[in-house]
């Protein structure tokens, strides 16, 4: 059934932050709903946060062209969506289905990225719903190796269609329907291995099952089309004694395997990145906080506070924001291509969290300007949004200093990892009662541990210490937030 609808693709935006790639993490939609524009109709996971995607056109999802679970390049079409009239409803990607070309099966990180024809004119960015279009050969920052006619040529179908969809803009119903059926046809080529990893010819469906059976799909071979692996395979190696996985004597796997992607995928990068590239120094200092324990309980009566949660992290925020006034130079950043160290004037107060998603470092912008009361408002709204998974990448970028809460996981303190770009971090432990010298007597105080980290190229000792000083000066005596603010 095909009338003069006119069938319309929807590619993976570029979120912000330049990422090139994306999870899709849950569809909104089935073949066959009706969508609006600005409908959620799938949330994809990037390097730094999970994004609900709005749909840009107004009609009927035709297919959905990648499945769950799948890591796709920006500029990929993701789904179909029939506007103005009828189209042939397809589905979802199945298990004889191939992906979209972009699309990666999951455990294919590794697979490139789309060709770019070097010889087509360049095409504007075109703004979209989020973010912005990519402009044709945006993606060519890892180009496709050539691949033999045979392999992976396009059918002849495909090849007699290309030319009409290429002087309309786009495919018509039929041709998108012809076009469909002829690579559903033809089963996709395995890729080269790359790196000296074994190329593994399996759908998403298939690999799942792999996953839960404990099934390693290197050691299979598959009797499925081109040597493609099946579920009957995977049964067969999980029932087979000498080749099912690992198991101990109460049937319980070894080991297990986890994905790298999204949040934990950038964040391992960029401490790989920080660790390797900034020169690490880290100075401990043991403070009583006993007074800061007292004032934070005085906060909670004041009516400003009303409703807001208040906590000793609060104080410790607006000591270091106090710190980095009078210090101005460990608020920066070493800029490598020009050589030089820029210092910033503002405060993006960066809170460590730790989410089901991994660890991210959610901003307070301009913290500097923020009254006490406004700051833990802030706070408070940052840990809502980490908590529920929907900071977006820009509540993620553009900090200047971080302050990570150890304490709360029962630490008393570590040597934290700066974040990338900026040159301090300040890790606060646990409040525990401890034997404590106070005015010549030994008391139990409230005592916790302060550990700043900061990158040498720019921060010496002196400066460092200064910084470290200060906020425990603050935080054993409060008034001095007062004197100093």
């Amino acid at each position: 059934m095909v009338s003069m609808g006119e069938l319309k693709q929807f590619k993976l935006p570029d979120v912000g932050e330049g990422l090139t790639e994306a999870d899709i993490v849950k569809w909104h939609v089935r073949p066959g709903d009706a969508v609006e524009v600005n409908q959620t109709i799938v949330e994809i996971e990037t390097a730094k946060a999970v994004v609900e995607l709005p749909c840009p056109y107004e009609g009927t999802v035709a297919e959905l062209l990648v499945e769950e679970g799948t890591t796709v390049d920006v500029g990929v079409p993701i789904i179909s969506v029939a506007v103005g009239g009828d189209v042939p409803v397809t589905g979802t990607p199945a298990e004889g289905t191939a992906p979209a070309e972009g699309a990666r099966e999951p455990g294919m990180e590794g697979s490139p990225a789309p060709a770019v024809d070097p010889s087509a004119p360049e095409q504007k960015r075109v703004p979209v719903l989020v973010g912005y279009g990519v402009k044709a050969g945006s993606t060519q920052r890892r180009p496709r190796k050539a691949a033999p006619a045979a392999a992976g040529g396009p059918s002849p179908a495909a090849a007699a269609a290309a030319p009409s969809q290429a002087a309309s803009g786009g495919p018509s119903p039929a041709v998108a329907a012809s076009v469909s059926a002829a690579v559903r046809a033809e089963p996709a080529a395995a890729p080269a291995p790359a790196g000296g990893r074994v190329a593994v010819l399996a759908k998403p469906p298939v690999r799942k099952l792999a996953k839960d059976l404990g099934v390693d799909l290197t050691t299979i071979t598959g009797t499925g089309p081109q040597g493609s692996i099946t579920r009957d395979d995977i049964r067969q190696a999980a029932e087979a004694p000498a080749t099912a996985a690992p198991v101990r004597a109460d049937g319980e796997r070894r080991e297990e395997r986890i994905p790298i992607r999204g949040v934990r995928k950038h964040t391992a990068a960029a401490m790989v990145q920080s660790a390797f590239t900034a020169p690490h120094v880290t100075e401990w200092l043991q403070v009583d906080v006993t007074e800061t324990m007292s004032a934070v309980k005085r906060l909670r009566d004041l009516p400003d506070f009303e409703g807001v949660k208040v906590s000793p992290l609060l104080l410790v925020a607006k000591a270091l924001l106090l710190a980095v006034r009078r210090n101005p130079l460990i608020n920066s950043a070493w800029d490598e291509e020009a050589q030089e160290i820029v210092v910033k004037h503002y405060v993006n107060l960066g809170i460590a969290a730790a989410t089901e998603r991994g660890l991210i470092v959610p901003k307070v912008r301009d913290a500097h300007a923020l009254s006490l009361p406004d700051l833990a408002r802030a706070f408070g709204d940052l840990a809502a949004t980490a908590r529920a998974g929907k900071a977006t990448p820009a509540d993620l970028s553009d900090g200047t200093i971080t302050i990570t809460n150890v304490g709360v996981f029962g630490v008393d303190a570590g040597t934290p990892i700066l974040t990338p770009g900026e040159s301090a971090i300040l890790a606060f432990g646990q409040i525990r009662d401890m034997p404590w010298v106070h005015e010549g007597e030994i008391k139990i105080r409230k005592v916790t541990t302060l550990a700043l980290s900061f990158d040498h190229r720019i921060v010496d000792g002196e400066l460092g210490s200064a910084v470290l000083r200060e906020v425990g000066a603050m935080l054993e005596d409060p008034m001095r937030i007062l004197a100093w603010g």
